[in-house]
């Protein structure tokens, strides 16, 4: 069963703080090549739904990374804050962010198929590849 709380956390120069209401306390990690990029290695997120705040959004900027998401950093320490689907305004956002990781669980990982081969978790997780990933998400909008 999955569990959500309330948890807040900021950016690594602390500008920009953030509060989400329903972080999903099951950890995931995306493989896929965007997020490589954006993280240096497999991007480790919450599913922290639609009630995500932040203060310091002055600090934020929003990079569109494809047709149905986008992606925010901090400005001045360049933290990478979120990954959001436009239609649905869903957060994945990186792991090291928040303050309290107590109780948290790594349980899957999207994208299994675009893993590199250097790495591997030894952590016994559900695994969907791509197209798994994208079919989920659009049968999940009818």
């Amino acid at each position: 069963m999955t569990e959500t709380r309330e948890a807040t956390g900021t950016c690594l120069c602390g500008e920009v703080k953030i509060s989400a209401k329903s972080m999903n306390t099951h950890v995931g990690a995306c493989h896929c090549g965007m997020c490589r990029k954006w993280s240096g290695g497999p991007a480790m997120v919450f599913d922290c739904g639609a009630n995500v705040s932040f203060s310091g959004e002055e600090h934020i900027k929003v990079y569109n990374s494809s047709d149905w998401a986008e992606r925010g950093f901090c400005n001045r320490c360049g933290s990478h804050l979120f990954y959001r689907l436009k239609e649905n305004n869903q957060h994945f956002m990186p792991v090291g962010l928040f303050d309290q990781l107590d109780g948290i669980v790594f349980d899957h990982q999207v994208f299994i198929d675009a893993k590199p081969e250097y790495y591997d978790f030894a952590n016994q997780t559900t695994n969907m590849t791509g197209e798994e990933v994208f079919a989920q998400f659009s049968s999940s909008e009818a």
